[in-house]
């Protein structure tokens, strides 16, 4: 029972990994411009792609990883630009319409260009398979664990030792107050969009080598449970963004591995979101 327990915690931080990843972009644009930036799933997908494309021209893990995050960054940056900087100042309905219609229009044009059938995305990993009596950490899952682990530590040295960092935390605290005192709002946005596009693509891509598929429709789940796992931690929070994605992860796995209840895994996201809701109902670590 007790490796078992084990087997199935560490299972859920893999899958964990992948959420927060899959949500930070989601967080950070919100926390800048507040705004619910629903097309980040079309942003993860063509990451998926990307990775999948640039790996079967070169064979290379890392050049396709760079591929996957510099094709996000382009979608995000062109997003920005098109859609969300010219809606900034109407009501909020306008930009998430504008945002959902993007996705949807977005993952239309992936199943045209790439057809509706799943691509395989198999990738020989030169990393070790370790066991410890009972239990196994694969290839898969230690490259999920020690790629997350690393782009989030760069992360949290660009927003605590930069000055990049210090002018994203202070335009997401009060933008105007920040351009008065001579900051470049508008830099700030674009790179705030290409730093959390590049995670996007990043988590595109080690969904699809985790689970070995790409599809048009991958990032159905990171639409709807990125929201919940923004939510969950706390809007505009990234640790909350972190723990509540750990969380949801770790829910979910241990549920499906010792409670037989007629419910699919998706939905315990949002059972654990509404019980994190009942007694903080500003999320995990946000702020009333």
């Amino acid at each position: 029972m007790t490796a078992t327990l084990v087997q199935q915690l560490i299972n859920g931080l893999t899958v964990g990994s992948l959420y927060a990843l899959m949500a930070l972009g989601l967080t950070m644009v919100y926390g800048v411009l507040r705004v619910l930036h629903i097309a980040h799933a079309a942003v993860f997908t063509l990451g998926g792609y990307g990775g999948l494309f640039v790996y079967q021209a070169t064979g290379s893990f890392w050049l396709a990883l760079a591929g996957a995050m510099l094709a996000a960054v382009v979608a995000g940056l062109a997003m920005e630009r098109w859609v969300y900087w010219p809606l900034l100042g109407k009501p909020p309905i306008a930009t998430l319409i504008a945002s959902i219609g993007l996705f949807i229009g977005l993952e239309e044009l992936y199943r045209i260009v790439a057809g509706p059938e799943p691509y395989a995305f198999a990738v020989p990993l030169r990393l070790p398979e370790i066991r410890w009596g009972p239990l196994l950490v694969t290839p898969p899952q230690l490259l999920v664990m020690a790629l997350t682990a690393g782009l989030l530590i760069a992360l949290w040295l660009m927003l605590t030792r930069t000055a990049l960092g210090l002018a994203l935390r202070a335009a997401s605290q009060d933008q105007e107050m920040a351009a008065a005192c001579g900051m470049r709002v508008r830099g700030v946005v674009i790179a705030n969009f290409a730093i959390g596009s590049a995670l996007a693509g990043a988590a595109g891509m080690l969904v699809g080598i985790y689970y070995n598929s790409v599809s048009p429709t991958m990032g159905d789940v990171a639409g709807y449970k990125g929201l919940a796992i923004i939510v969950l931690g706390g809007l505009g929070s990234i640790p909350g963004t972190v723990l509540g994605a750990l969380v949801i992860g770790l829910v979910e796995t241990l549920v499906i591995g010792f409670v037989e209840f007629p419910l699919p895994r998706d939905a315990w996201a949002f059972l654990a979101m509404i019980a994190v809701f009942l007694a903080r109902p500003q999320g995990l670590l946000g702020v009333k």
